[in-house]
């Protein structure tokens, strides 16, 4: 099977080219260096070589159209961009030391579901504060010399990005099919028997509707991006091993939860407790605040007057509302951007789609306010699946109060989506022609 597989050892060799030509371009800490590619060996090496010499990664999406694109590079003023060629930096021989761990994060852009991009800048970090950036997530997921860790989801992002960087510094080895592709993917799982991957609900609910997957390898498959829904994660539970499904709930900002299997099983919805070293606590609107530690401070990259808005001390928010119980465990109610007031009442759409979900007729839903002269908003909802609308909203009625209530369902074959797999709440008006 023709999928490139990046080992530590010869990933370490062309970090070290990279971290030498950057070093001869005059470029260094704290610079930043634009690339926009396709997951590539190459990729890997040039964020892997600038972030352990000091210099900055901002990671874009290669499928940007040109325009926006344009104006991210001129926001983030880079010393270099290498835009979709990183195999640039890898035209020498020499080669450079390395420092044992990234000395910075790599910067990413907001997904900009809920208005425009903002650049997520932490800096470069002191030793101990690298080290220990690096440690937290290698020993959350036990990565080790002996995993093969598939990558499923675009590396532009944080978490896909993240997951693949750190299997590398644990001596591991990387798969990059490509694209995803339910039938290859398939193949590979079966085929080359990786032990973790990152994915997101959409390519677990392709994958798990096939018969051809093996998943036995696997001790550890985590997904986030998106809410899961509930069939497809029990089906999930069912196919993996015992222990390997695990769910954390996070942004491109900041990391919050994680949530094993057990605790799944125990509370269906949770997203799991606080990881370590971080304390979950809500305010007076139902919004969460995270403490974090040292290494997971952040700004908004030349947007004082929004960095100041998410800090309170050592405590961040990023808009999400929810609520953490007594035993520890979170629970998300959506994004306060999302929030709809209909006739003066607050309706969370997690809460409507979490009841239209549960119809056996329904794949997956997503609620909206669309504006209303009498209401303010009303509450409309999108859905994929074979459920008949007037039967969905009779369901609806049995379990909402009437506020809550879609005032009309729409069926479609998806959902419009970003490519971690976010819903894009802001289109859903002019997809449904509303």
């Amino acid at each position: 099977m023709d999928v490139p597989v990046v080992t530590a050892a010869d990933s370490e060799r062309d970090q070290r080219r990279v971290a030498a030509e950057l070093g001869r371009r005059g470029i260094g800490r704290g610079d930043r260096l634009v690339v926009s590619a396709s997951a590539s060996p190459a990729l890997l090496a040039v964020v892997l070589g600038a972030l352990r010499t000091g210099v900055v990664p901002v990671v874009l999406d290669p499928g940007l159209p040109p325009g926006e694109r344009a104006a991210l590079v001129a926001d983030a003023d880079p010393a270099l961009d290498v835009a979709d060629e990183p195999a640039r930096l890898l035209t020498g021989e020499a080669t450079a030391e390395l420092a044992p761990w990234p000395l910075a994060r790599p910067m990413h852009y907001t997904s900009g579901t809920t208005g425009r991009r903002k650049g997520v800048w932490s800096g470069v970090l002191d030793d101990a504060d690298a080290r220990a950036l690096s440690a937290e997530e290698i020993d959350l997921w036990g990565f080790t010399a002996a995993d093969r860790h598939l990558v499923l989801s675009p590396l532009h992002h944080s978490a896909p990005l993240r997951f693949a960087v750190h299997t590398l510094l644990a001596g591991g080895e990387v798969l990059l099919p490509g694209p995803f592709d339910a039938a290859r993917a398939a193949q590979v799982v079966t085929g080359l028997r990786p032990t973790t991957t990152f994915c997101v609900p959409t390519h677990l609910q392709r994958l798990i509707a096939r018969d051809d997957v093996d998943w036995s390898s696997f001790r550890v498959l985590a997904h986030a991006g998106a809410p899961c829904p509930e069939p497809v994660k029990r089906a999930v539970l069912a196919a993996l091993p015992a222990g390997s499904v695990w769910e954390f709930y996070g942004s491109t900002e900041v990391q919050f939860t994680v949530c094993s299997p057990a605790d799944w099983q125990a509370h269906p919805g949770s997203v799991g407790r606080a990881r370590p070293g971080r304390r979950l606590e809500t305010d007076e609107r139902g919004q969460l605040w995270c403490a974090v530690p040292r290494w997971a401070r952040f700004e908004y990259w030349r947007a004082p007057e929004k960095t100041a808005a998410a800090w309170r001390g050592d405590r961040v928010t990023v808009g999400d509302l929810g609520r953490v119980d007594p035993d520890g465990l979170v629970w998300l109610d959506g994004r306060r951007e999302d929030l709809v007031i209909s006739g003066g009442v607050n309706v969370y759409p997690a809460e409507v789609e979490a009841v239209l979900d549960a119809h056996p007729g329904v794949v997956e839903s997503a609620v909206v306010g669309v504006p209303d002269d009498d209401w303010g908003q009303r509450v409309v909802a999108a859905y994929v699946g074979d459920a008949d609308p007037a039967e969905l909203a009779a369901w609806a009625r049995e379990r909402l109060t009437a506020a809550k209530r879609p005032k009309s369902l729409h069926p479609v074959g998806e959902l419009p989506r970003t490519s971690t797999g976010k819903v894009r709440r802001l289109d859903l008006p002019a997809v449904l022609g509303l």
